[in-house]
């Protein structure tokens, strides 16, 4: 097994390789925690500060528009810098803006830190997943991504889980105090993670490529590009349920805010198993057809949305609650093979601005836009339950579009594969 470990690009032992794996999986859990704790708190701060369902819209918009606005200037730093020292840096951040959060007290106060807090978010993926890809053999790459992704289900989880219960206890400003503190601890321990040589991106003349030029040779991969749109419209069906989950499942069942995150942390849990199949299923498949990954994208969303619909109508009461489950399951077990086909398909100077970009599509052409959208079809539907549901229910059409754009993608990952097969990064 070590010496397994010792293949990879990274070529570090099987202890060190995952201790990256399990510290940037932990700030992953706590980035997720700290981006949910919001969703469920978002009934209490309505009644506080008086605002409409469109204001919350905004304000979680304009999260997910910070990471998208600073998502690739922080990926494109961290490929020119240093990827362990970049992730301390933006985890001190987001959990500091955290903390700002709690303090609000208007609508203006609220969204300032709430924007910033996606500001600190932005580049954390783009230098996590191409450490823990550096550091794992290609083969299993897809199961590494899938252990990476665990902390997005369990980390929207508790962030939903605990931050209802504390909300609930000590009012809503509590969670926000409390779920800062461990990505400071957990920054400071990144530092101490195996990192690899920075490349400059050369282009074909010797010359280094700068910002605008790097931005758009990425586009020039047939791949990156389809996935990117594919990524899009998933993010778009999963941040519209995640920032509207738990108030449409309060105004829908008459609950609390505890009870309201229990239930949408139930399914983020269950959410987990998604992660774990979706990464063997996506590396059995690649293995069986070179366009594996890519097809493991595509079935994840089309069965996810599938079971979207009925979910929502069923209020994840019961068997929709049931239902709800299988939907998250299925959403999860996309990811594994789109992190790691962000990172199959492009050299090692490219390996951090790759996922930036994707960072910066997927919330620009569609998951930014998802919770203002739903939030204004349900004020445009009178709000309450019925209004929002039919805001949550038009969301769908995304997935469907997701399913399409990763099938596209498919026919040209191969030839894609082959570009840079033999291009390799260099441990420090």
């Amino acid at each position: 097994m070590k010496n397994d470990y010792e293949k990879s690009e990274l070529r570090v032992s099987t202890a060190k390789a995952y201790y990256i794996l399990i510290i940037c999986s932990l700030l992953y859990m706590v980035n997720y925690m700290d981006r949910q704790v919001l969703s469920v708190t978002v009934e209490p701060i309505k009644q506080e500060f008086g605002l409409s369902d469109s204001q919350i819209g905004i304000i979680f918009t304009m999260f997910f528009m910070g990471m998208a606005f600073f998502a690739f200037p922080s990926a494109y730093l961290v490929d020119r810098w240093s990827r362990r020292k970049a992730i301390s840096v933006m985890a001190f951040l987001w959990s500091a803006f955290t903390f700002a959060t709690g303090l609000a007290r208007n609508f203006l106060s609220l969204f300032i830190p709430r924007f910033l807090v996606g500001v600190g978010e932005a580049g954390f993926t783009s230098g996590g997943t191409p450490l823990i890809a550096a550091a794992f053999p290609r083969r299993s790459r897809s199961k590494a991504m899938g252990v990476f992704n665990l902390a997005i289900p369990i980390g929207a989880a508790l962030g939903m889980l605990l931050g209802g219960i504390l909300s609930k206890n000590f009012g809503w400003r509590a969670p926000f105090f409390i779920f800062c503190i461990p990505g400071i601890v957990l920054g400071i321990l990144v530092l101490f993670c195996k990192d690899y040589k920075t490349v400059e991106h050369l282009d074909e003349f010797g010359q280094r490529q700068g910002f605008v030029e790097t931005a758009l040779s990425l586009f020039r991969i047939p791949s990156l590009r389809w996935l990117y749109l594919g990524c899009a419209m998933q993010n778009t069906l999963a941040y519209s349920l995640l920032a509207w989950g738990p108030a449409f499942i309060m105004r829908a069942q008459g609950v609390k805010e505890d009870k309201a995150g229990m239930i949408v942390s139930l399914v983020a849990f269950m959410a987990i198993f998604g992660a774990i199949i979706g990464g063997f299923v996506a590396d059995m498949w690649q293995r069986k057809s070179r366009k594996g990954r890519m097809f493991a994208a595509a079935f994840g969303i089309g069965a996810a949305t599938f079971f979207y619909i009925p979910a929502l109508l069923l209020d994840f009461q019961g068997l929709g609650l049931a239902v709800g489950i299988v939907f998250g399951i299925f959403l999860v077990a996309s990811n594994p093979a789109i992190y790691a086909i962000s990172q199959d398909v492009v050299p090692p100077a490219l390996k951090g601005v790759s996922w930036g970009m994707n960072v910066v599509c997927m919330y620009v052409l569609g998951g930014a836009w998802g919770p203002l959208v739903v939030g204004a079809i349900s004020d445009f539907f009178g709000g309450g339950t019925f209004g929002l549901k039919v805001g949550l229910l038009s969301s769908a059409i995304s997935g469907v579009l997701g399913m399409l754009f990763f099938l596209m993608g498919s026919r040209c990952y191969p030839a894609d594969l082959d570009k840079v097969k033999d291009l390799m990064v260099e441990p420090e």
